[in-house]
């Protein structure tokens, strides 16, 4: 019986890379010289959560059809440390990433494209056209199948593996998907910061946590600084993050000292403490960047997870901490729970 093709027609041609600085190549690559081959590129960002749960796919993929196809990541930073060559690099090891990745700061690529979010991914068949493509999370199986429909057109012959099962219980058939917090960032660009003192532009505020806190906001104590990407902190003494919460799993990208890292130094890891609805955090529910003493140490920019809920649940997280300079540049959350 014949599979209904997922595929679209052969009316869009990829747009040429344009010069960039490319990482884990030997040399640039141009889309002309991997005619005949296969393509995949997938827009990402290395602190974006959504992103980072779509890489163990993309790094099977690259195992079962290295032979025909090609994976290219293209970053598109959402937050200026995320154009800084050395942090990807490191994100690269840290997530086991072979394929080549080009580093699109100005967002030619993605103009290019007509992208609008991360993740994305663009299946380019051997003649160099558009035939499928995706948004989010989730719809592997059906970017799998659509992978093995390009390379069956080049050779109907071509012996393929089975598409792989799902890697995570949530990504199976079955999984709810609840709506969780939306996603908060620190600062004045989208700012999401509760407090009725509201931000001040460049200016220190002290803030007061005030008695009643709202979902979908996050509320602080101690004097921050609003930049445009994020909340630093400019106080003395201990300072506390309060965030109201509904979901699975929290993140935060931080930083530790933010002149620090836009100078291209090597702050000291920042400690914070992580404590749920009044009490530390539970060994239970500890997120993989907390360690066993409830702190997580902040040593780069990057995102940071913080939480692993048994479900999808209600719960108030708070941050203490006590380092001028460390930065809140926003909070993630994720939702779906398995069968």
């Amino acid at each position: 019986m014949m599979t209904e093709s997922l595929l679209q027609p052969r009316t869009v041609r990829a747009p040429e890379f344009p010069a960039a600085t490319w990482l884990n190549a030997e040399q640039p690559l141009m889309l002309a010289g991997l005619r005949g081959r296969a393509v995949l590129v997938d827009f990402w960002e290395f602190s974006c959560v959504n992103c980072l749960r779509t890489l163990p796919y993309l790094r099977e993929w690259q195992r079962r059809y290295e032979r025909w196809l090609t994976i290219i990541g293209v970053h598109a930073p959402e937050f200026a440390f995320g154009r800084e060559r050395q942090s990807i690099e490191w994100a690269l090891r840290e997530h086991d990433l072979r394929y080549p990745v080009v580093l699109d700061n100005d967002y030619t690529i993605w103009d290019a494209f007509a992208n609008r979010a991360w993740p994305s991914k663009y299946l380019i068949d051997q003649s160099g056209y558009i035939r499928f493509s995706s948004q989010g999370e989730g719809g592997y199986d059906r970017f799998e199948r659509a992978i093995q429909q390009v390379l069956r057109e080049a050779d109907s012959d071509v012996l393929l593996p089975p598409p792989m099962q799902p890697l995570r219980a949530e990504d199976a058939p079955g999984a709810v998907c609840y709506r969780p917090t939306p996603e908060l960032h620190g600062g004045l660009d989208r700012g999401a910061l509760g407090n009725p003192e509201g931000y001040a532009g460049g200016v220190p505020v002290v803030y007061t946590l005030p008695k009643e806190r709202q979902r979908g906001a996050f509320y602080v104590s101690g004097a921050w600084q609003a930049g445009e990407q994020y909340l630093v902190y400019r106080g003395q003494t201990e300072a506390v993050i309060q965030l109201p919460y509904e979901a699975v799993e929290v993140n935060a990208v931080f930083s530790p000292h933010v002149e620090l890292v836009e100078r291209m130094l090597h702050p000291d890891a920042v400690a914070v403490e992580v404590w749920q609805d009044g009490a530390p955090l539970p060994d239970a529910v500890r997120g993989s960047d907390v360690t066993a003493e409830g702190r997580v140490l902040v040593d780069r920019p990057r995102m940071y997870n913080l939480v692993r809920n048994p479900g999808f649940e209600r719960h108030e997280l708070t941050l203490r901490l006590k380092s001028r300079g460390f930065a809140l540049y926003a909070f993630s959350f994720t939702s779906c729970v398995k069968a």
